[in-house]
């Protein structure tokens, strides 16, 4: 049994996979296996793929018949898995050097039940920005395990699958799997915070995090965004299966949610503009539906007050607030036409500042 299972999903990758899959498989640290999961990608990847399983055994090839989706093939790839801890880690990204090494050594000082890693997002100019757990910390010294009730600012850490390493045999006990359609991660990583015992941190850049122009579903316009509903559904529901558990960080579990459900709503490339309403008349359906009991923290400002929007269902308010912003925004960034020049001097208010 290796020690780690790094489960790759594969679909229409072709310019990425190779350098993905040699980010795993030429580190120094040898002792993990590859499983890839070809979700019956149409280009050049099963070629890729074969000529690497051919080379190095610890690729493990999965071939799906049909397209089914990143969550069914990440689930696929689970089933195949043997190593004591999965790693999900998507064909677009790679693992920098020695991250292997680094992981290793925090799983065998901490033997948790999920070790979350630190992560950088690499644009396509080349630029990484370092994705610090320094927002859990505060500075303050940690604990080597915890759970999500003691360190609740966890929550503030993006809910992928990516940064996240997780025993094979906790996960199976906890039932958890990957749902289908677009935003599977939350289903995936809320409940896992949620059931974990012992939560470990490598506050390191373990992972490089792709953020790609076209194709990723956070810049296309798409009813699918509404995919998003059913997802934080089932988080709600595993919720309701132990609230004991988890009734001290429900409010800031719902919080969260409805951060998410603002930020979908309010990026200009995700849902379509005749589909607005409808969104937002369901993000309302759930506030009023999950609203703890004694309330939540609602954030200040202008956030705070999206959230009161929200609550009062005031869709036609919450649009004007946004032209308004997006209007401000414009206005910023547009540049100003040339001015004729006149012989009148500037008036200034005494500090050189012109009024």
């Amino acid at each position: 049994m290796a020690l780690l299972s790094v489960i790759v999903p594969v679909f229409r990758v072709e310019e990425y996979l190779a350098e993905c899959l040699d980010s795993i498989l030429g580190q120094s640290f040898r002792d993990v296996e590859v499983v890839a999961v070809d979700d019956a990608s149409d280009d050049r990847c099963a070629e890729i793929l074969a000529d690497h399983a051919g080379r190095d055994p610890r690729l493990k090839v999965v071939t799906l018949s049909r397209n089914s989706g990143l969550g069914a093939a990440r689930n696929a790839g689970l089933a195949q898995a043997t190593g004591r801890y999965v790693w999900f880690v998507d064909s677009d990204d790679w693992l920098p050097e020695g991250t292997l090494d680094a992981v290793a050594g925090r799983l065998a000082e901490t033997d948790p039940d999920l070790l979350v890693v630190g992560y950088a997002r690499v644009y396509p100019d080349g630029t990484r920005r370092y994705e610090s757990l320094a927002k859990v910390t505060g500075g303050r010294p940690m604990p080597d395990t915890f759970t999500l009730a003691d360190q609740p600012s966890m929550l503030n850490v993006l809910h992928i699958a990516c940064n996240k390493v997780v025993r094979r045999d906790f996960l199976a006990s906890t039932g958890i799997g990957f749902g289908s359609g677009w935003y599977e991660d939350v289903s995936f990583s809320l409940p896992l915070l949620l059931a974990a015992d012992r939560i470990a941190l490598l506050d390191r850049d373990c992972y490089a995090y792709r953020q790609r122009q076209t194709g990723a579903i956070t810049q296309t316009v798409s009813e699918r965004h509404f995919e998003v509903f059913p997802h934080w559904e089932r988080v709600f529901a595993f919720m309701d299966e132990r609230p004991a558990d988890v009734d001290s960080v429900r409010p800031l579990i719902f919080q969260r949610m409805i951060w998410h459900y603002l930020s979908v709503l309010g990026h200009s490339h995700r849902v379509p503009k005749a589909r607005r309403k409808e969104f937002f008349a369901r993000m309302v359906q759930h506030y009023r539906r999950y609203l703890p009991p004694a309330g939540y923290p609602v954030p200040g400002g202008a956030a705070g007050l999206k959230h009161r929007l929200v609550a009062r269902g005031a869709y036609r308010l919450f649009e004007a607030l946004r032209a308004v912003k997006k209007g401000r925004l414009d206005t910023a960034t547009t540049p100003r036409p040339p001015q004729p020049r006149t012989a009148t001097p500037e008036l200034t208010d005494g500090r050189g500042l012109s009024r």
